[in-house]
């Protein structure tokens, strides 16, 4: 990581980066926020904006039963309890028994109430509440790794699922014409977002997650004619947001993730603008 620091340094020769918890930041934002926000565009496009707001409440139980069944690791209590929560959403969502507003909804509250009963037992709650709203400035040059293995990962699995995701979110029927297994593609877009939550909710915080993955995605949207550009768009937000945020945040000594979900909404605002001028 020495390395990485010099480069930095000489790259970045100003005062906001001269601490290693600043650096550390900074490269999470940069291997974070472009795998959310492509997957931030297929969430919108199928209408699953809270999804992430479930799985981030899943995480309170994640942890409270990692610590019941004594998983030495919260990542893998958080990974595990994650992917079985999104893929039971799923199946239920696809069974069609309910809209799948609701289904999410259910999910989100229950996962929460459970959560918050397992970890406030004997008033140990506070111990755990920085799941809440998560800190960025934690970041440490282990958790860089996992995020630089995930990164390309995470964006050869949503390249490869794009097109069958995208004409299932058009067309279901002419996606099944097509020989797609709707039911599989959205089981592995679950999962994958599953993963790239519960790597993000140490440092993003249980209230802002979704946040983050919507709302670059919202903008994008606003902004792109094709889907090519809804992707392009919504990055780039994502990667402006992440690093303008961080920065406001270390002059204003407030909250990083509040301020890059701020920072996302903004440009929400601005996108509106520019779609209403345009049409």
């Amino acid at each position: 990581m020495d390395a990485v620091y010099h480069l930095m340094d000489s790259f970045l020769p100003f005062d906001v980066f001269r601490f290693s918890f600043m650096k550390n930041a900074f490269l999470a934002v940069l291997l974070l926020t472009p795998l959310l926000g492509l997957l931030g565009t297929m969430a919108v496009n199928h209408q699953m904006a809270f999804f992430s707001d479930a799985l981030g409440h899943s995480a309170i139980t994640g942890i409270g039963l990692g610590m019941i069944l004594g998983l030495r690791s919260d990542l893998a209590a958080l990974l595990i309890f994650g992917i079985i929560w999104a893929v039971l959403i799923c199946l239920i969502k696809q069974s069609g028994s309910a809209s799948a507003d609701t289904i999410i909804s259910v999910f989100s509250s229950t996962s929460i109430a459970a959560g918050l009963l397992i970890l406030s037992r004997g008033g140990k709650f506070a111990k755990y509440s920085n799941l809440l709203i998560g800190d960025i400035l934690a970041v440490t040059p282990e958790d860089l790794l996992a995020l630089a293995i995930a990164l390309p990962l995470g964006i050869l699995l949503w390249a490869l699922m794009y097109n069958q995701l995208l004409l299932t979110s058009v067309s279901p029927s002419l996606a099944r014409s097509r020989g797609i297994h709707i039911r599989l593609v959205e089981g592995a877009f679950v999962v994958l977002v599953a993963v790239a939550v519960m790597l993000a909710i140490r440092w993003v915080g249980v209230l802002l997650i979704n946040a983050l993955l919507i709302l670059p995605a919202a903008a994008g949207r606003n902004l792109a004619r094709s889907s090519r550009q809804h992707a392009l768009f919504t990055v780039l937000i994502a990667l402006f947001s992440g690093i303008l945020g961080l920065i406001l945040s270390y002059y204003a000594d407030t909250s990083a993730g509040a301020s890059i979900v701020l920072t996302s909404a903004f440009c929400y605002a601005l996108s509106l603008l520019a779609r209403r001028w345009r049409k």
